[in-house]
C-alpha cells in the first residue's frame, strides 16, 4: 500500500514539474506575440473618401499644369469652370448640338459626329467633394472657389442644355415632407351660465324700486296729515 502511494507520488511530483513548464512555455509564446502585435490598423476610406482624395489630386496636378502655373489660394471660380471644361474630353456622354437630327431624341436611331462630354450629374458630384476637399484642406468657406456663384451658373446652364440635347430632362427630386398625424383632443369646458348685468336695466329697477318707496313715503306722509287734521277738528 505505501508503495503504491509512494508511486502515485512520484508521479504527481514528476507531472508537476511537466504542467508548470507547459504553462509558462505557453504564456511566453502568448507574450511574445502581444508584443509583436502592432495596434489595430484603421477602417479603409469608403469609396467615397477615396474618390475624393482622387479628384483633389487631379485638380491641384491641372493647377501645376496650367499655362500660368496657379496656386490654390490664388484659384477661382473661373478657373474651376476652366477645370470642368478641361475634363468634357474626358467624357462618356453624347451631347447632340443644335443642327444634329437627333437633338433632343432620348435614344437615337443612328451614330452621329457630336462630341462626347461629362453628364452633368457628374459634373455636379465632382463640385460637391472638391468643395468639401477644399475645406478640409484649410481652406476657407467664404473664399471657397467650388461654391463661387459663377461654378452654380455654370452647372445649371450645363444641365438645361444636356436636358435640351438629349431629351432628358432633370428633375429636381422633392424632398419627402414628414407626415405629421395630428390627434383631436376633445376638451369639455363648462361654462357657468350667467346673465350679463344690464345697468341701464338694473338701475330702472333700483329706480323703480326708489320709485315704490317714494310712493309708500308720499302715501304714509298723506295718512300722517289726514290725522293731524282730524284730530285738529276734534279738539
Amino acid at each position: 500500500m505505501d508503495s503504491a502511494s509512494g508511486g502515485s507520488d512520484n508521479s504527481i511530483k514528476e507531472a508537476i514539474p511537466a504542467t508548470a513548464s507547459a504553462l509558462l512555455s505557453a504564456a511566453s509564446q502568448q507574450g511574445g506575440g502581444g508584443g509583436g502585435e502592432s495596434s489595430p490598423s484603421p477602417a479603409p476610406p469608403s469609396r467615397y473618401e477615396s474618390q475624393k482624395r482622387r479628384d483633389w489630386n487631379t485638380f491641384l496636378q491641372y493647377l501645376t499644369n496650367h499655362k500660368t502655373p496657379l496656386t490654390l489660394a490664388r484659384c477661382s471660380g473661373a478657373h474651376v469652370i476652366e477645370f470642368l471644361k478641361y475634363l468634357d474630353q474626358f467624357g462618356k456622354t453624347k451631347v447632340h448640338v443644335t443642327d444634329c437630327p437627333y437633338f433632343g431624341h432620348v435614344n437615337p436611331p443612328a451614330p452621329c459626329a457630336c462630341p462626347l462630354k461629362q453628364a452633368w450629374g457628374s459634373l455636379d458630384a465632382l463640385i460637391g467633394r472638391l468643395r468639401a476637399a477644399y475645406e478640409e484642406n484649410g481652406g476657407r468657406p467664404e473664399s471657397n472657389p467650388f461654391g463661387a456663384r459663377a461654378v452654380r451658373i455654370y452647372l445649371r446652364e450645363v444641365r438645361e442644355g444636356q436636358a435640351k440635347a438629349r431629351g432628358i430632362p432633370y428633375e429636381k427630386k422633392k424632398r419627402k415632407r414628414p407626415t405629421v398625424t395630428t390627434t383631436a383632443v376633445g376638451v369639455n369646458v363648462s361654462r357657468t351660465s350667467t346673465q350679463p348685468v344690464d345697468g341701464g336695466g338694473g338701475r330702472g329697477r333700483i329706480g323703480g324700486g326708489d320709485d315704490s318707496v317714494g310712493a309708500k313715503t308720499g302715501a304714509n306722509v298723506g295718512s300722517a296729515t289726514a290725522v293731524a287734521a282730524a284730530t285738529t277738528n276734534s279738539v
